[in-house]
């Protein structure tokens, strides 16, 4: 992994969608050369405004350090896909969700790649393994999945195929992380990876409220944008709980544990918290915190709580 191409700051997107454009601002904003690729001529011709008009917003919050004008710059719009992906250390495909589609490209982008540079692609629920398997450079294939838009939300997902080369992913992490993302490694391949796993369950339990009659649409919106996620914000689902409960995680999970098995078990799913399960949690938790320091984190989510609240509230009176 010592080439020229991967050295450079040069990073390929296929597709100018709305996924495409945001991660060719986000790499603009950390100073590198993107080569944006589109087949279609309106979506060419639309791109740069659109990454305009988006890092203006960002520079009137403050959030980018260059000009709006600077980072658009960067970006160059190509209508051929070899001109693109010529020695770039990177190439993020953004194609609609469609094995077929990104089984076509990713022919092409092995095909037409140096064979050092890294093959990422944005799916969100679809594993790098059902459209790469048959690849002859499969070992450089990846899923690098952001939350969106990333150039706000910094979190991607690294989801490696098990024939991808571990210097592939490491390598794959430390370019995300050098244009500024947050990579989290997904440790074997699942349909829709972490971040839509969660998000589905939550929208699976919503739509059944819905259904039972239990809640509106408005009102199960306003619990989790009033209650939940300003929490989440500050602290995940496993620190809430273990900072909810004095004694921690293994205090909530027997406090906690069979109402919420229950709760699922009314929706027909069967996924106890064994001992085993909890056990797991608990040393990682114990590892990340130990239960001495909890009052100190516990204090210390409550101001990122209250520096939430205050912003939030300023916020509100400038509408």
């Amino acid at each position: 992994m010592n080439s020229v191409a991967d050295h450079q700051k040069n990073v390929a997107i296929v597709g100018a969608g709305s996924i495409g454009v945001a991660f060719a601002l986000v790499f603009a904003r950390a100073g590198w050369q993107v080569r944006l690729h589109d087949p279609d001529p309106a979506r060419r011709l639309l791109a740069p405004s659109e990454m305009f008009e988006r890092a203006s917003a960002l520079q009137e919050f403050g959030l980018i350090d260059a000009a709006p004008a600077v980072l658009t710059a960067r970006v160059t719009l190509v209508a051929e896909m070899a001109v693109a992906v010529a020695d770039v250390a990177l190439v993020i495909e953004c194609a609609p969700e469609q094995v077929d589609l990104k089984r076509a490209l990713f022919v092409q982008l092995d095909a037409l790649t140096h064979a050092d540079t890294i093959l990422a692609s944005a799916s969100s629920a679809l594993p790098v393994s059902s459209f790469t398997e048959d690849l002859p450079g499969r070992a450089r294939c990846l899923i690098a999945h952001p939350g969106n838009p990333p150039y706000l939300i910094p979190v991607i997902e690294i989801v490696p195929a098990v024939y991808t080369d571990t210097r592939v992913v490491q390598r794959a992490e430390q370019l995300f992380a050098e244009a500024g993302l947050s990579p989290v490694r997904v440790q074997r391949e699942v349909e829709g990876f972490i971040f839509n796993r969660l998000q589905g369950a939550v929208l699976r339990e919503a739509y059944c409220l819905v259904r039972d009659g239990v809640a509106s649409v408005t009102d199960i919106d306003r619990v989790m944008r009033e209650g939940l996620a300003p929490r989440w914000s500050v602290v995940g689902p496993f620190e809430t709980v273990d900072l909810n409960t004095r004694g921690g995680i293994a205090s909530h999970a027997q406090k906690m544990g069979p109402a919420y098995a229950r709760m699922g078990a009314e929706r027909g799913q069967h996924d106890p918290w064994t001992p085993q399960l909890v056990a797991e949690v608990v040393q990682q938790r114990r590892a990340a915190l130990p239960i001495d320091q909890w009052q100190e984190r516990v204090n210390w989510r409550d101001r990122g709580l209250m520096a939430l609240a205050r912003d939030r509230k300023k916020h509100a009176g400038q509408q």
